[in-house]
C-alpha cells in the first residue's frame, strides 16, 4: 500500500487500485475533505471562496493537477492555477490572492513515480496538525456536498506568480542586488529536471549574477538522479565543479525547491545543515534576534545564536512545528537542517530562493570562497539510522525507558527523546509510517556520531529482545 493519508498531506504512486495509491478517486476525496473544511474561512476576514493551486514539474503533475482544478470548481470553489511553481511562490500566491487555502501538487524529494498533495491554509502555511487530521477523517466518511450548476467555480490561470515570488526577494532588506553583481559571480546549478529550472534562472539572472551554467534544468519530471539533495545523489555537478574549476559556488534544490544544498568552489559539499546555519549568521548580525531549529539539526544553530547573545529553541520534527514555535518566541531566523531556510521576513515557509539570495550576498559582503566561509563554524557530523521493529511493539514505552534512564542528562521529550550531553547528542523519534524508530546522534567526527547512536540502538534492542 502506497497511499499515506498523514499531517503533511496526501502521497503516493500514481496508478493501481482506489484506496492503495494516488489516483483520480482518492485524489478527488482528498480534495473534497480539504476544501469542504475550508468553508469555515471563505468569505471571512477578506479571505475569498478561492484555492491557489501549483505544482513541480512531475510527469504525472498534468494528471493530478486537472482532477484537483475540476474537483475545486465542482465544489463551487474559484481556481488560481499558477502552474509549474515551486512550494514557495505557492505558499506566498495564496496570500497574495487572499485565497481561503492552497494545493502543491509534489512529493518533494520522493522518486518520479510518486505525487502528493501538499495542502496550505489561508496563511501560506502547512496546515496543523489536529486539521490536517480532520481532512483525513473527513476524507474516509465521504460526506462531502458539492454545487450546482449554477454555483460552480470559476478557473483561472495566473502565471506571474514566479516574478512576484523574485520581486519580493530583491526588496528584501538584507539581500543587496549591487553587491551581488560587484562580485561577478559564477554559479552551477543543479535542479533535477523540475520547476527549480524555470525560476532559478531569473532568480539568479535578476540578483546581477555573471554566469550560470545548469544541470537537469528542464522540467521534464525524468529526474536524472534520486532528487534528494544528499551528496550521494550530487557527483555530476560536483565533478563538473571539480572539473572546470572556474565557479565561485553551486547550488541545488529539491523538486519543489524548499531544500536548499550548497557546493563549494572546489567541489565539495558544504553541508546541508550549514545552509542555515550560514544564513542566520548573517542575518543574526544585522537583525540581533532569537532562533529555531527542530530537534533533529545540528548543534551549531544554537552556537552561532548564542554568539550573538541571542537564545536558539528547538522545536518537534515538521515545517509547522518550526514555524510555530518561531512564532512563539519571535524568531528571525529558523528551519530545518535539511537544507530548509525560514525567513518571516520574507513569509513563513521554507525557501530556497531567499536562501540563495542572503547567501549570495553574505559571500559578496565577506569577499571569501564557499569553503572559507563554510570553515568559519564550527564542524558537527550527524550519523541517520534506524531501528526496525515488529508491528506491534510498543515504541512510545521503549522511549519512555529510554527517558528515564538517561534522566540526569538534558532531555526533551516534545517529539520522541532528544539526550544531549555536553559535547553531542541523540534523538530517537517514531515514524508516522513504519514501524521503526529513527535514530539522529551527532558529535565532533562521524565515528563518534555513528558509535553514540549504535550504542543507544543497542539499548534499544535489549529492552526489546527481553
Amino acid at each position: 500500500m502506497t497511499l499515506i493519508k498523514s499531517i503533511s498531506g496526501f502521497r503516493g504512486t500514481i496508478g493501481g487500485k482506489p484506496g492503495d495509491t494516488l489516483n483520480p478517486l482518492d485524489i478527488v476525496k482528498a480534495v473534497s475533505a480539504f476544501a469542504s473544511l475550508r468553508e469555515k474561512v471563505a468569505g471571512t476576514n477578506g479571505y475569498r471562496r478561492k484555492i491557489v493551486v501549483g505544482r513541480d514539474a512531475r510527469i504525472s503533475g498534468e494528471m493530478v493537477s486537472h482532477v484537483v482544478c475540476g474537483t475545486l470548481m465542482g465544489l463551487g470553489y474559484d481556481v488560481v492555477n499558477i502552474g509549474l511553481a515551486s512550494t514557495p511562490t505557492t505558499e506566498l500566491a495564496v496570500v497574495m490572492e487572499r485565497a481561503c487555502g492552497g494545493i502543491i501538487l509534489t512529493a518533494s524529494h520522493n522518486p518520479r513515480q510518486w505525487n502528493a498533495l501538499k495542502l496550505l491554509n489561508e496563511k501560506g502555511e502547512f496546515l496543523p496538525p489536529e486539521e490536517a487530521q480532520k481532512v483525513v477523517r473527513l476524507m474516509n466518511k465521504e460526506d462531502f456536498v458539492y454545487a450546482d450548476v449554477d454555483h460552480l467555480g470559476n478557473y483561472i490561470k495566473n502565471y506571474s506568480y514566479d516574478q512576484r515570488h523574485i520581486e519580493l526577494i530583491k526588496d528584501l532588506e538584507l539581500v543587496d542586488v549591487e553587491a551581488i553583481r560587484k562580485a561577478k559571480f559564477r554559479v552551477a546549478l543543479d535542479t533535477v529536471n523540475s520547476v527549480g529550472g524555470v525560476i532559478l534562472p531569473r532568480l539568479l539572472g535578476q540578483l546581477g549574477v555573471t554566469e550560470v551554467k545548469g544541470l537537469n534544468l528542464e522540467p521534464s519530471g525524468n529526474f536524472a538522479h534520486n532528487p534528494e539533495p544528499l551528496q550521494k545523489n550530487l557527483g555530476d555537478i560536483m565533478d563538473m565543479m571539480r572539473r572546470e574549476k572556474s565557479f565561485d559556488i553551486g547550488f541545488v534544490v529539491d523538486p519543489d525547491v524548499d531544500r536548499l544544498a550548497i557546493i563549494c568552489e572546489d567541489g565539495s559539499m558544504y553541508g546541508e545543515e550549514y545552509t542555515l546555519v550560514t544564513v542566520a549568521d548573517y542575518v543574526l548580525q544585522n537583525t540581533p534576534g532569537n532562533t529555531v531549529s527542530n530537534l533533529s539539526s545540528t548543534r551549531a544553530l544554537r552556537d552561532i545564536t548564542e554568539k550573538y547573545g541571542c537564545r536558539y529553541s528547538a522545536s518537534a520534527v515538521g515545517e509547522v512545528n518550526v514555524v510555530n514555535k518561531m512564532r512563539e518566541t519571535g524568531a528571525v531566523i529558523g528551519g530545518e537542517g535539511n537544507g530548509g531556510v525560514i525567513y518571516p521576513r520574507a513569509h513563513s515557509g521554507r525557501d530556497a530562493l531567499v536562501g540563495i539570495a542572503l547567501i549570495l550576498t553574505y559571500m559578496a559582503k565577506l569577499g571569501k570562497k564557499a569553503s572559507e566561509m563554510r570553515a568559519m563554524y564550527p564542524n558537527y557530523y550527524i550519523a541517520k539510522n534506524r531501528i526496525d521493529l515488529n508491528p506491534g511493539t510498543d515504541i512510545y514505552g521503549i522511549l519512555q525507558r529510554v527517558k528515564e534512564m538517561y534522566k540526569n542528562e538534558q532531555v526533551t521529550d516534545i517529539d520522541g527523546v532528544k539526550i544531549d550531553f555536553p559535547d553531542k547528542w541523540v534523538h530517537l523519534r517514531k515514524s508516522n509510517t513504519e514501524p521503526i524508530i529513527r535514530v539522529y546522534s551527532e558529535a565532533a567526527t562521524m565515528e563518534e556520531a555513528d558509535a553514540l547512536g549504535k550504542s543507544i540502538m543497542d539499548v534499544v534492542y535489549s529492552m526489546t529482545n527481553n
